[in-house]
């Protein structure tokens, strides 16, 4: 009977974490739409075509909102419990994490420049925790649901099921067991499935069919290392400025301020806006100089950081996705005027796989989160593994260093 009961409440979470996927993909939609006055295509071709006053409008609009909202949240509501640690036991307050997550959703659809990934995972992680305690799970099952729901989220907000279970074990849960796969794996699936009746199913991004060369093969050798150390920097970035966000009242001038420096930065560089789809869009399309990726490598970075340290709250996967298929672009075009016969885009596919294992630690979840996000991934697993690997590597040996002050 109480193994019936487990796989009736698994369900119940696959379903939660569907939904929760399914709201915070189409609120973010209905936004983007409202904000850039578009009604048809992506959100690149919405930015682009929308008038540069309207971008700056948009982040200006989002900065007060995040502000006003953030500020709000953080001094009259209980404070946020993030998914890491309702996994380990703590209670998320209903109030406090729909409010986030909502607040992430309208930032995020005007344009800031940070993931959308957080909110469903968030929501998906709540319902598991309540429904966990509803039914008097113990704390061990309740802390493998917990996770699941955050998995499943995940999963159907990108339309990725394996990605989602994968991220459930490798990262929030670290173990693989009979126990925790059966869970991750249908929870993440029952919410891809939910998702997709709302959702249109398919890749994120579109990439042209590519085989593996051995240029490439070089590429991932000499790449991998050199993404380890840009990854490594971006997540140190990130953490400083997430220790230096404004605390208090600070963050009604900051937030708004910055969030206007990046709208004016949208004016000549409209794939900066947003959590990063648009510049992995065309980082992958293969269409832009060398010159203006590397660019746009480096604005995005710094686009993120600091919307994360004016105080906002979300993600870093499909800005550090973007950042590594730029630099993979910028690199790969010059690679091949020395080395000719690969298309630039699988180079972007590589790097991306690369500087997403680093940002993330987690390299199976993002190599098998950039096969899905663009369905090209067994003609160039052998690469992007090869510089994943010399990615994860060179991280690892960095982030020692900075822990220890080591030389």
């Amino acid at each position: 009977m109480r193994l019936v009961r487990l796989a009736v409440v698994t369900a119940l979470i696959g379903v939660g974490g569907g939904v929760s996927g399914m709201v915070v993909s189409l609120g973010l939609h209905a936004v983007e739409h409202l904000a850039y006055g578009y009604s048809a295509g992506t959100f690149l071709s919405g930015v682009v075509g929308s008038a540069p006053w309207r971008r700056v409008l948009a982040l200006a609009i989002a900065g007060v909102v995040g502000a006003l909202g953030w500020w709000a949240l953080r001094r009259w509501a209980k404070p946020v419990v993030s998914v890491q640690d309702s996994v380990q036991g703590a209670r998320m307050p209903w109030l406090a994490t729909v409010a986030n997550a909502a607040l992430q959703v309208v930032v995020v659809g005007l344009g800031a420049s940070i993931g959308r990934e957080v909110a469903p995972r968030e929501l998906g992680a709540l319902f598991a925790g309540w429904l966990s305690e509803k039914v008097g799970l113990t704390a061990v099952e309740r802390r493998t649901l917990v996770a699941c729901g955050a998995g499943a989220g995940l999963a159907a907000v990108y339309d990725v099921p394996v990605s989602g279970a994968l991220f459930t074990l490798e990262v929030l849960l670290a173990q693989v067991t009979f126990a925790t796969a059966v869970p991750a794996l249908a929870t993440a699936a029952i919410a891809t499935l939910v998702a997709r009746l709302a959702l249109p199913a398919g890749p994120l991004y579109t990439l042209p069919q590519v085989e593996v060369t051995p240029s490439l093969v070089a590429w991932a050798v000499v790449a991998g290392p050199l993404l380890g150390l840009a990854g490594h920097g971006f997540v140190v970035l990130a953490q400083l400025a997430a220790r230096h966000r404004p605390r208090g009242s600070a963050i009604l001038l900051v937030m708004p301020a910055v969030f206007l420096v990046v709208g004016l930065l949208a004016v000549p560089f409209p794939f900066l806006l947003g959590n990063g789809r648009a510049l992995g869009e065309v980082a992958f399309a293969a269409t832009t100089s060398v010159g203006l990726l590397a660019a746009l490598a480096v604005l995005k970075t710094a686009a993120t950081t600091a919307t994360i340290g004016a105080g906002a709250a979300g993600g870093t996967l499909t800005p550090s996705l973007a950042i590594g298929a730029a630099l993979g672009g910028a690199f790969g075009g010059l690679w091949v005027l020395v080395w000719p016969g690969t298309p630039v885009a699988a180079f972007a596919f590589v790097a991306a796989g690369a500087f997403l294992a680093t940002s993330m630690r987690a390299p199976f979840t993002a190599l098998l989160l950039v096969v899905e996000f663009t369905d090209r991934g067994p003609a160039l697993l052998l690469p992007a593994m090869i510089a994943i690997a010399g990615s994860v590597a060179v991280s690892q040996l960095m982030s020692r260093r900075w822990l220890t002050g080591v030389a």
